[in-house]
């Protein structure tokens, strides 16, 4: 149905793997889809993390060095694989991925090499991958790596129904990409959203302000920082997280709000998916 892809021009850490656990997670529970989170990270499990401990989330073996190449029949490598061999069904993709809820939420896990020249060979696959992908998933869903050549990022920025900018509230990263928008016309389009990463309602730069100075019709979507949710997300039990946040009655309880907020955020992104599709 839909390639949503959240990306970050700024260097400095955003939130943006948290951003993606967290609504996709939110999707996945509130919502009867089929949805796949696609990580193209290089050397990092930030969002696998979010649902499997650290030394749970590949198999023993699959890790590559430049000495050594195993474990190609797991995840993405052994996915391209099979894509090279035209041995291709609109499930395929599924079969290479690890399920977190089943029929509702799979992860295609980042590429396993630790050599970035092999990770470049990896990463133009990536569009081909989606357009598979997009065939049997209602939401596929794309933490896209700003370590990932250029031309590979453009790629997959032009394929995205919905292209998440994630920002953060610092005045030079919002007069940053007022910049680029200024400059670029791609981030001027109907389908690029802004989201506010580790949002902190109590900032001098909050949400109503920073629409106000960016000028956007609309408030900004964001996904609030959240001791309980971080934690979730380091030990790999971001499901256990969402699962006790069904069982609060407190109206007081701040993890409450932080639902609301990532509420907010998931009704946004539906919403423009179904306003664009209504201009096409």
């Amino acid at each position: 149905m839909a390639i949503i892809t959240f990306y970050s021009n700024d260097s400095k850490e955003t939130g943006q793997s948290l951003s993606v656990a967290a609504i996709a997670t939110h999707m996945a529970m509130n919502h009867n889809y089929k949805i796949l989170v696609v990580s193209t990270s290089f050397n990092e499990l930030t969002l696998e993390n979010c649902f499997w401990e650290y030394n749970k989330i590949r198999p023993t073996g699959v890790i590559k060095d430049n000495s050594q190449s195993v474990g190609l029949d797991s995840g993405i490598e052994g996915l391209l694989r099979v894509l090279a061999s035209n041995r291709t069904s609109n499930e395929i993709v599924k079969n290479y991925s690890r399920i977190v809820l089943k029929d509702r939420l799979d992860v295609l896990l980042s590429p396993a090499t630790r050599s970035y020249q092999e990770y470049m060979t990896i990463t133009p696959n990536y569009s081909s991958i989606l357009t598979v992908a997009n065939r049997y998933y209602d939401i596929v869903i794309v933490d896209l790596s700003k370590k990932m050549p250029k031309q590979d990022i453009n790629s997959i920025l032009e394929l995205s129904d919905v292209v998440m900018v994630n920002l953060v509230q610092r005045l030079n990263v919002l007069n940053d990409f007022i910049r680029l928008r200024e400059a670029n016309d791609f981030y001027k389009k109907r389908n690029v959203m802004l989201l506010l990463g580790r949002y902190d309602a109590f900032s001098k730069y909050n949400n109503k302000n920073i629409t106000r100075y960016m000028k956007e019709r609309k408030e900004l979507s964001a996904v609030p920082y959240n001791t309980l949710f971080f934690e979730a997300c380091t030990e790999g039990t971001i499901i256990d997280y969402f699962l006790r946040l069904k069982s609060i009655t407190d109206e007081t309880d701040k993890n409450l709000a932080f639902e609301k907020v990532l509420a907010e955020a998931d009704n946004n992104i539906m919403y423009k998916l179904q306003e664009l599709q209504m201009k096409l």
